[in-house]
């Protein structure tokens, strides 16, 4: 007696095989579609897209790429004046002051708010190796942000522009240099004056960093301010959650002689 033939087992209907393939097609491209949604959510609106804060070699690029810079000058002795000639406001890279504060937004989350203007104006008076006198002017009406329900606010909360729309810096001591320094050599220096600012004026002592590129001075600086110096309330909105109690302002200077 013979045994039976054995019997293959039947091959998978191809049905079922499309089935397990559209659903391995499906379970990816639902997948990808769940990191694209992340990624577009933390794009729009968790990331901090502040713009950098100010650099001194960021803003050398500025006067280094004026078509018709001079060289730099062998004597730093005279007025100097803020040239609002140089760059362009919209990539800042022009002459600005402005501020960063960290802030949570309902609906958004924790960002750094930055709100800057390029309506500065001012002189710096050198003697020899000595800034004997520096006077900035800040039209703080014009502050600009990336959120316009931010710059409405500040018109009558916070540093409340309509009433206050000037701020200003005087420096009340020289500050010495020792030398002249070379052309493209960063110098880091403390300007001690006076800030005015919400309609208070406070001692401070600012750290700035400043460099001769070509023929002009390029100033930056970041410090920060404790709005109880300067009488500032928190604004308030149904928008905001919170907001911190002190902030930086910054600025981004070029100053060329007269």
């Amino acid at each position: 007696m013979t045994d039976a033939p054995t019997t293959p087992s039947p091959a998978p209907a191809p049905a079922a095989k499309r089935s397990h393939k559209k659903a391995w097609i499906v379970g990816g491209i639902a997948a990808a579609l769940v990191v694209v949604a992340g990624v577009a959510i933390w794009y729009f609106v968790f990331r901090d897209d502040a713009p950098p804060a100010v650099d001194i070699e960021q803003a050398s690029e500025s006067v280094e790429t004026k078509p018709g810079s001079s060289s730099g000058a062998s004597s730093l002795s005279g007025t100097w004046t803020i040239d609002d000639s140089i760059g362009s406001f919209d990539d800042f890279s022009s002459a600005f002051v402005g501020y960063r504060v960290n802030e949570e937004l309902a609906g958004i989350g924790a960002k750094t708010a930055t709100g800057r203007t390029p309506d500065v104006t001012g002189t710096m008076v050198i003697d020899g190796t000595t800034a004997t006198s520096v006077d900035v002017k800040v039209d703080m009406t014009t502050l600009e942000s990336d959120e316009s329900f931010r710059d409405s606010a500040i018109r009558n909360q916070a540093i409340e522009t309509e009433r206050f729309p000037t701020a200003m810096f005087e420096l009340t001591k020289p500050i010495d240099f020792g030398s002249i320094p070379k052309e493209g050599t960063t110098v880091s220096v403390n300007a001690t004056g006076e800030l005015t600012l919400h309609g208070s004026t406070t001692d401070v002592t600012i750290p700035l960093d400043a460099k001769l590129v070509k023929s002009t001075i390029v100033v930056t600086g970041l410090f920060d301010i404790q709005f109880a110096d300067y009488d500032i309330d928190r604004p308030q909105a149904a928008r905001v959650l919170s907001v911190e109690d002190q902030g930086q302002m910054e600025m981004q200077l070029f100053f060329t002689k007269e």
